[in-house]
This record gives structure tokens, sequence and C-alpha cells, in this order.
């Protein structure tokens, strides 16, 4: 018997070279708190020391879950499975972990959907305050709301910044890469010595299509003098954030938490974002913030930044500060309380 099971969404890799920020929760909560098992659609090459079962569809899922006969199922971004798990196992405890806009997410679009998960589930949470309102529309009672942590042992040994700007993320338009190269085509010939650095796939992991408009950022950074990484493992995108000076996360959309931002401020990297959805929940007075496709807006402050650096030393060290609040010594009991409670 396991004592939980942590269920991916399909298609979430759980893979050190291609996990995103799902499959990293949920490393760092299996980590954190023992007795877990993963189960999601990878066969090899998953992160050690984590039990991981194959399961990739919903009927290979149930066949899997009545082997383990987990105390504790905690479902990520599959309303619908969560809803019928929680029928076929009335002995466990069925959680929900929501990590973008419920209003989008089939069996959560109508209020009675959602209603019906916070009856039939143990817990219904989410990653930000943010999410929360937006699932809450119309109904009397809030989802739980548990912030992704960050696992201290995962950050690199601080090092000496090295005047770069960065930019990781997915290239895609939602994302702001282009909002990035306009405001640095604009700044950096106005800031002798510091560059800009660009890491990010149309996906994560290394089989990342091209699609057209990663092609097409691509070709604008390099004719603006960016160096343009392409995707790499998160390791990798960790130890660029600890080098930069300067980590910009420009998000046009609401991001639903802001997993960069935190990683950025972990590093002791000095953050510049925009504040939509969660991004400030994150990032709180530890960041300067810029409005959401302004490259102007954004070419200015990365100018005061760079020339400064008493301003960035206090937001290095305020981000740090920052991050330590969602480290999983922070965060893990919290989860434990969301299983133990009813």
């Amino acid at each position: 018997m396991a004592e939980t099971a942590i269920i991916l969404p399909p298609r979430e890799s759980f893979t050190p070279a291609a996990a995103g920020a799902i499959a990293l929760v949920a490393r760092r909560f299996a980590l954190a708190l023992p007795g877990a098992v993963v189960l999601g659609h990878d066969s090899g090459g998953t992160f050690p020391g984590i039990a991981f079962q194959r399961a990739g569809g919903f009927l290979q899922l149930v066949r899997a879950l009545r082997q383990l006969r987990p105390k504790v199922i905690e479902v990520h971004q599959k309303p619908r499975w969560a809803m019928a798990l929680a029928l076929l196992f009335p002995q466990a405890k069925v959680l929900l972990f929501l990590h973008n806009d419920p209003l989008t997410m089939r069996g959560l679009r109508t209020r009675l959907g959602r209603r019906l998960a916070l009856k039939l589930l143990h817990r219904v949470v989410c990653v930000s305050a943010y999410l929360a309102g937006r699932y809450a529309q119309g109904l009397a009672q809030d989802p739980a709301v548990l912030p992704n942590p960050l696992s201290p042992e995962e950050m690199p040994a601080l090092v000496e910044k090295q005047p770069v700007i960065l930019f990781a993320g997915r290239i895609v338009a939602d994302k702001g890469p282009d909002i990035f190269i306009a405001a640095c085509a604009k700044a950096l010939p106005s800031l002798p010595g510091w560059r800009a650095e660009m890491i990010g796939g149309d996906r994560f992991g290394p089989d990342s299509p091209e699609s057209r408009y990663f092609i097409t950022q691509r070709e604008a950074a390099r004719t603006a003098g960016i160096t343009f990484h392409g995707p790499l493992p998160h390791g990798a995108v960790l130890a660029a954030m600890n080098r930069a000076a300067i980590v910009v996360v420009p998000s046009r959309w609401a991001e639903p938490f802001g997993l960069t931002a935190l990683e950025a401020m972990a590093t002791g990297a000095a953050l510049v974002t925009t504040g939509q959805g969660g991004l400030r929940e994150v990032a709180g007075e530890a960041a300067l913030y810029t409005p959401p496709g302004d490259a102007d807006a954004l070419a200015e402050t990365l100018a005061v930044l760079t020339k400064d650096a008493a301003i960035r030393d206090a937001l290095a060290e305020a981000g740090r500060a920052r991050a330590r609040e969602f480290f999983t010594p922070a965060i893990a009991p919290r989860l434990q309380a969301l299983r133990d409670g009813v």
C-alpha cells in the first residue's frame, strides 16, 4: 500500500531533461514528504530517488491505483479524473491541484462543475490566490491555496554575477519574448559591457518543435545581438539564472503562479516582471514591475538597473529573502495539513 499517489497530467514529462513546472512541483513534494508514488506517461529516465509507475491513460491509472491502494490521491490538472477517482476510490482522500485558470478547464467551466468538485473531493487546491479567486466566482466556498514549492538543495551555490540580462521561459507570445527582444534592442546600445541572453523553446524539453513564432523570435534575437540558447535542461536554466545579474519575466498573460520569477529570486538575480496573475503574489516587493507589452518601459527599467548596482543588490537581497518563504521546509507542512484535514 502506498501512502500517496501523485497523478501527473498526460504529456507531462517526469524526466530531468524535459520536466515542466508541474513535474518539478511533484518531484519536490515527493522528496519532502516520503511515501509517494508518481504516476505518469514516462517510462524511462525519470528523477532518481522517487518511486515512479507508468500510467499513461485513465484506465491504466485506475488499474495501478487498485494495486497501490493509496491513502491519498493527488491529481494535477485533470478535474474530471479527480472526480471520477473520488467515486471509484471512496476510501482514499482525493485532492485536485490546479496550476492553470480553472475557468478554462473541462469540468470546471461552470459554477455547477466547480461546486461539484468541492463537494466530491477532499480538497481543491490552487497554486495562487489569483487562481482561487477565479475558481470561486459565483460560489460561496473557496478552494485552498498552496503555493508551488522550491527546494533549496536544487539551487546552485551563489556565484559572482555577470553583466547579463536573461529571459528564461517558453518562446510563446503569452510569455512576452518579443517584448524582451524589443526592449534589449533599444537599451543595449547604450549599456556598454552588458549582454542579453534567452533560454527556452516552444515547449519544455530538447525535442521542442520549432514553431513559426519560435523561429521568428530566434531571428529577431540574433538581429538584436541577443544570445539565443534555445531549450535547455532545468539545471542549466538555474545555472544561467545564477550567473545573470538581471532576470526578466515579461509575461502578457495572467501567470497562474510564476515559478520562473521565484527561481530567479532564489538565485539572487534582480527581477523585473509585469505582475500579471500570480506574479505579484510571488515577487511582492522584491521586484520591479513594468506594464505588460510595453517594451519602452522595460528598456527604461533595464537602463536604470544596469547603471545602479545598489538597486540591483537591494533587489537581489530582497528576492533571496522572499524565495525562502517558498522553500519546501515551509510549504510541505501546509500540504500535509491539507492531506490530513477534513
